[in-house]
């Protein structure tokens, strides 16, 4: 009992701290953040924002910052629903954080280097864009799902496969409305394209599969 007290304690630490940040996010940036709340199935948020676009972006940020601990907290949840019930570690769960960042901003950087070698870097640049503003819209999501999980809901198996499958089915949106939209200039560079969604999405997913399940063996 103490345990489970513990682990409640750091998570709802790291949940509050999520809290902080998208309300951050909504009083620095306030209508942006409403058009943000309205990007599934509305191009007027990628439209407005992607063509100003920063390098470094407060509410992106934010939003990201808020993405690693919600993907962080669920990742958690899930393997222990999943694979192997485990006690709260924070150790543990701050390098799953950190991997989790290190991760996406590796293949961000490496993204963005291979575009410009593929002189693709418009095509990449708007890509990234959409795909970074539904990654973090995926994380708004979980926000309030990890919530119910560990205060209300007892985690399931066909739970934890639902709310997987939302977060898929959200980035799919995405990319196929990224697609939709730029549909054009990626059949003008189809073959680049497709060499890096082998290298950079599918490839780098695959290999984590196989070291999670090496890991398990």
């Amino acid at each position: 009992m103490l345990r489970e007290v513990v682990s409640n304690e750091w998570f709802t630490i790291f949940i509050v701290l999520g809290l902080v940040l998208v309300t951050l996010s909504k009083f620095l940036f306030e209508n942006r953040f409403k058009d943000f709340l309205l990007v599934i199935g509305n191009s007027k948020y990628l439209k407005i924002y992607s063509r100003d676009q920063k390098f470094i972006d407060g509410f992106d940020t934010l939003m990201f910052l808020n993405l690693l601990i919600s993907v962080s907290i669920f990742s958690f949840i899930a393997y222990s629903e999943l694979v192997l019930p485990s006690e709260f570690d924070l150790t543990l769960f701050v390098k799953v954080l950190f991997a989790i960042g290190a991760l996406i901003l590796i293949k961000v950087l490496l993204e963005r280097l291979l575009a410009s070698l593929f002189e693709i870097d418009e095509l990449i640049d708007a890509y990234l864009f959409q795909k970074t503003s539904y990654l973090n819209y995926s994380g708004f999501v979980l926000l309030p799902i990890n919530i119910l999980l560990i205060y209300s809901i007892t985690p399931s198996k066909p739970l934890i496969y639902t709310v997987i499958g939302l977060v898929l089915l959200i980035n799919l949106i995405g990319f196929i409305t990224s697609f939709k939209k730029h549909q054009k200039l990626i059949f003008d560079n189809l073959f680049y394209f497709i060499l890096y969604l082998c290298a950079l999405e599918i490839g780098p997913y695959l290999i984590l599969y196989k070291l999670i399940t090496d890991y398990n063996a």
